[in-house]
């Protein structure tokens, strides 16, 4: 199935460890050197070390929670949740707002879940709350926008500085390695901040002959992202291409270059696949996205979770007064370049 295709052995083999650590753990073997016990009343089998409860219950927290984006995250956590026999529930921070994601975050400690997958709007403001809960004996597991600093176990996303060197080197291609670009992104939000790192540092790298002229705020918003490109327009008239970081300032910014009639004339390299890029790939508005592996972030974003919770990993004796990760603590999900060649296939799904 798509959702598995990884880019290179080295993605592969992440998620691979992943699995077969918990798979090895539910069988009764050890994973390293140590204890190779699972959880209590288990008999060994996959089946009984697998087999949760229907009280127990896993929270995805996100910020503009009624996006589309967090429905192919929300996706992949509820299969695992329903091979597991356990309940997933989505909340969030309605808004783009810290203080709400936060309120958000402490709301889901109180009811002490059995874990949770969060992905965080700042780093740094998420980070005490994420300790806060893990000092509350509560698993967590980060997704698609890290907080690297705190306690939490893992991380599963998108290697965003390579993801931004994807689209520059997509873009860089297409312009034929000349012409004047600009980034669309919404600063303070760490993956965000590392796909421009990405795409610039690449860029000067590999394609001298293309200059960014600018790095704007659309604040993850297609209205502002509209005003932001019809003033770039006017201030680079030969601007050949814009990189958006995220997805609806890639459709804001489509929106400006249709009004302006540059449609195919500057180049348009967004991110992620919601329904309205991928409409306008297919019409043209938009040249290329950056596709994530959604579903992956949150499938085994659950399982890492279920694996912590019930205890069923031991890489060594004592792990966690060892200081020895349980899961692996970083995985790279993946990307892909989609264009109006494959298009059809994320229409499809």
């Amino acid at each position: 199935m798509k959702r598995f295709n990884w880019k290179s052995g080295k993605k592969y083999a992440a998620v691979a460890a992943a699995a077969a650590s918990i798979v090895l753990a539910a069988t009764g073997c050890s994973t390293g050197g140590g204890n190779s016990s699972t959880s209590s009343g288990s008999t060994g089998g996959s089946s009984s070390a697998f087999q949760g409860s229907s009280s127990e219950t896993y929270y995805m927290v996100t910020f503009l929670s009624g996006i589309e984006y967090w429905k192919g995250c929300f996706a992949g956590m509820q299969a695992a949740a329903k091979d597991l026999g356990v309940k997933a529930v989505f909340t969030g921070a309605p808004q783009y707002d810290i203080n709400q994601e936060v309120t958000t975050m402490q709301q889901v400690i109180a009811k002490h879940p059995a874990g949770i997958l969060v992905t965080s709007i700042n780093a740094q403001a998420m980070t005490p709350v994420i300790n806060q809960a893990i000092a509350a004996g509560i698993p967590v597991i980060s997704f698609d926008s890290d907080a690297p600093q705190s306690k939490r176990y893992a991380y599963l996303g998108t290697s965003n500085i390579e993801a931004g060197q994807k689209a520059a080197d997509y873009l860089g291609q297409a312009l034929g390695g000349h012409g004047e670009v600009a980034v669309i992104t919404t600063p303070g939000e760490l993956n965000l901040d590392q796909r421009v790192q990405g795409f610039k540092d690449e860029m000067a790298a590999k394609y001298p002959g293309v200059k960014v002229v600018a790095v704007q705020n659309g604040n993850s918003d297609q209205i502002k992202t509209a005003q932001v490109t019809s003033a770039l327009l006017q201030t680079y008239p030969n601007l050949a291409g814009i990189f958006c970081t995220e997805a609806d300032e890639g459709t804001g910014a489509a929106t400006a270059v249709q009004e302006a009639g540059k449609t195919g004339t500057v180049k348009i390299v967004s991110f992620d696949t919601d329904k309205a890029t991928l409409n306008a790939i297919k019409s043209g508005q938009i040249t290329a996205t950056v596709a994530q592996g959604t579903w992956n972030m949150g499938f085994w974003g659950l399982m890492d979770l279920f694996a912590i919770h019930h205890n069923l990993v031991h890489p060594v004796a004592n792990w966690q007064q060892s200081g020895v990760d349980p899961v692996p603590p970083e995985v790279d999900t993946g990307v892909t370049i989609v264009t109006k060649s494959n298009v059809n296939a994320y229409l499809q799904q």
